[in-house]
């Protein structure tokens, strides 16, 4: 995501307050729906130790604001955790951080809807339904659905920047709402199918997954097609805020080719809250300037007509593999949507079984003992050692040799998971490039720590699952659900108060909890892509109360 253009806040700050307004209620279909239509909420605590079901009251309104406390930590973390969804909700969706982040970010809400559904099923499904409300013609989800009612300057690139409704009109841009022209990682398929999973009488009273199935279909046909710039059947990123890094080493060598914008073509807001030190240089700012504009220019164009001609000329392609990692998580899970629907998916789960194949045959280096980015206008690995590697762990059908020799990796020097390290940094701790501050260049992420964490379960390494899942909960809590830590200290760094980083707590907190979680299981040593189905993307059983 495009954070590295943003203010960041410092590492002493403290979390934004919650917000005296109360959110609207959401509106919504069936008996449920009817509710909030009305007013009328269900609220709950949600409490994950708690087995015996809701502790529910009726209350006319929308949710209760969350009550003061003169103690910083006073309440339960998982009370905290939902209080943070609550200040950072607008009505319609969730923002990352109100003061940093005031819009919609695509893989933002993808992750926030996964937590959000263990307090708010439908509140979860109205998060997924306005992104995926603002898709393009084409089938691209944008990173950004801007809020109209956010002054311009509030944030760079704004919506006059990106000119979606006028540049994009030849690719289906959406005209009556904002948004960026670029994409973000494809987890959405992933989100609506555990949200589906977490109430399933509300998501067919609602046809959630029928609403939600045609667009997350043509959302992967332009992945797969539009965007298979390298010609081996793997999605490519046409800039660093695509894959959700911004700044990751990896993308240090296909940048040098790009000439960048000149200074006084734009204002770096960011260096006025955060030091220098812990942001991009001028140089690649620049650059990340220059790419977004000329693809812009381009009328968002991918292929003969975009990416290898005016873009082109910069020369930014790169394959990463998280990014299609998670692209092939969610083929499984519109396999298990189209199931329910009434299909086969038997379709889906082949092509996410060749896109497997393809991303070890492409972006493997087995010398290495990591997956690599490949830079597809060099058609050479990028020999950058990053968490982005470690993300195919979540692929069910990954060989059993490659997951295994992942987790030496994760365990060994570079990473020193269990030993130098209690969270999985960004970056090779032994790299020329490692920071431990500087945004994904060495710090501690919760959503890429939640991926592996995933992983690790599915492919029977339950143990060393347990103490991350542990340390992550322990992070969120100490840290006040910073945006990233330190990896060797947990040291709050960026925004504080983060919306996806408290909504993966309270998914980690529902999983410690879920006894029957079937992960936890010893057949699940290595996954098949049913088990994948059933297990990383199931049901995640009775819930510790509801906020529908």
């Amino acid at each position: 995501m495009d954070r590295t253009t943003q203010l960041t806040a410092r590492r002493t700050a403290h979390l934004d307050p919650v917000h005296t307004a109360a959110p609207p209620p959401v509106s919504g279909h069936g008996e449920d729906g009817r509710a909030a239509e009305n007013g009328q909420v269900e609220a709950a605590v949600y409490d994950p130790g708690h087995r015996a079901g809701p502790q529910s009251r009726a209350l006319s309104g929308p949710l209760p604001e969350p009550k003061p406390s003169s103690a910083p930590f006073a309440e339960p973390l998982h009370v905290r955790a939902a209080q943070v969804l609550h200040s950072n909700w607008t009505g319609a969706s969730t923002v990352p951080s109100h003061s940093l982040y005031p819009h919609q970010w695509s893989w933002d809400s993808a992750f926030i809807a996964i937590g959000l559904r263990h307090v708010s099923p439908l509140r979860a499904q109205s998060e997924l339904e306005t992104l995926l409300g603002a898709q393009w013609g084409d089938g691209r989800i944008p990173h950004i659905v801007f809020n109209p009612s956010v002054p311009l300057d509030a944030y760079f690139p704004s919506p006059d920047f990106w000119r979606s409704s006028t540049a994009g009109r030849a690719a289906g841009a959406p005209r009556t709402v904002q948004t960026s022209g670029i994409v973000q990682p494809p987890v959405h398929a992933l989100a609506v199918w555990l949200v589906h999973a977490a109430d399933p009488g509300l998501s067919r009273a609602r046809s959630f997954l029928s609403r939600m199935y045609p667009r997350l279909a043509a959302w992967h046909r332009y992945l797969l097609h539009r965007r298979d710039l390298g010609g081996g059947g793997l999605a490519s990123v046409v800039h660093p805020w695509e894959q959700g890094m911004d700044n990751a080493p990896s993308w240090d060598a296909p940048l040098s080719r790009v000439t960048p914008a000149p200074a006084r073509s734009f204002r770096r807001a960011d260096l006025d809250h955060g030091a220098a030190e812990d942001r991009p240089t001028d140089l690649d700012y620049g650059r990340y300037v220059r790419l977004a504009a000329d693809y812009r220019d381009a009328g968002y164009a991918d292929g003969a007509a975009g990416i290898t001609g005016t873009v082109g000329a910069a020369g930014f392609a790169v394959e990463d593999p998280a990014f299609n990692a998670l692209l092939i998580a969610s083929e499984h899970a519109l396999a298990r949507i189209a199931r329910e629907l009434g299909a086969t998916g038997t379709a889906r789960h082949a092509r996410a079984e060749r896109l497997t194949a393809a991303l070890v045959d492409r972006l493997w280096e087995p010398a290495q003992g990591m997956f690599f980015c490949r830079d597809v206008r060099t058609d050479e690995l990028i020999p950058e050692r990053g968490v982005s590697g470690l993300v195919p762990l979540i692929l069910p059908t990954l060989p059993r040799e490659t997951a295994a020799t992942l987790v030496r990796t994760l365990r060994g020097p570079h990473f020193g998971l269990g030993d130098t390290t209690r969270l999985v940094p960004s970056y090779d701790l032994t790299g020329p490039a490692f920071d431990p501050h500087r945004y994904w260049r060495g710090p501690a992420w919760f959503n890429t720590n939640w991926l592996v964490e995933r992983g690790l379960r599915l492919h029977g390494e339950h143990a060393r699952a347990r103490r991350l899942r542990g340390a992550l909960l322990e992070t969120a809590d100490t840290s006040g659900f910073a945006e990233y830590v330190d990896p060797y200290t947990g040291e709050a760094c960026g925004a504080l108060g983060f919306s996806w980083t408290a909504a993966l707590t309270l998914d980690l907190l529902h999983e410690a909890h879920e006894a029957h979680d079937v992960h936890e299981a010893p057949e699940a040593a290595h996954g098949t892509a049913e088990e994948f189905g059933e297990g990383a993307m199931g049901a995640m059983g009775a819930m510790g109360g509801k906020l529908r």
